[in-house]
């Protein structure tokens, strides 16, 4: 009876650590959403998309001149914005965003 206890709890215990992981982006996944948001901004399609975002996720956050803290403060603005969130609203969202390791 412990041991089915213990293997329960276990199990939870590494499913709630999966989807704490899930939830938060990799530093590759901040660049890709940099990247694929500029791409968007400058209306890049076909080839012409593919060499961009090629060429964007192989440079160094450091040779852009921005570090990993400012690509986040720009994936988390640019969420905050598609959201539309004002004031309070984009305060909160924007702190939130910014912990996330």
């Amino acid at each position: 009876m412990k041991i089915g206890i213990m293997l329960t709890a276990a199990l939870l215990s590494l499913v709630a650590v999966g989807y704490a992981g899930a939830a938060e982006k990799t530093a590759q996944q901040q660049k890709m959403t940099v990247c694929n948001q500029q791409a968007s901004g400058k209306a890049l399609k076909g080839d012409e998309r593919k060499s961009f975002m090629s060429n964007c996720l192989k440079k160094d956050a450091k040779m852009d001149g921005m570090t990993s803290q400012q690509m986040k403060m720009k994936t988390c603005n640019a969420d905050a914005g598609k959201q539309a969130l004002k004031g309070d609203a984009r305060k909160a969202f924007m702190s939130s965003c910014l912990k996330k390791s």
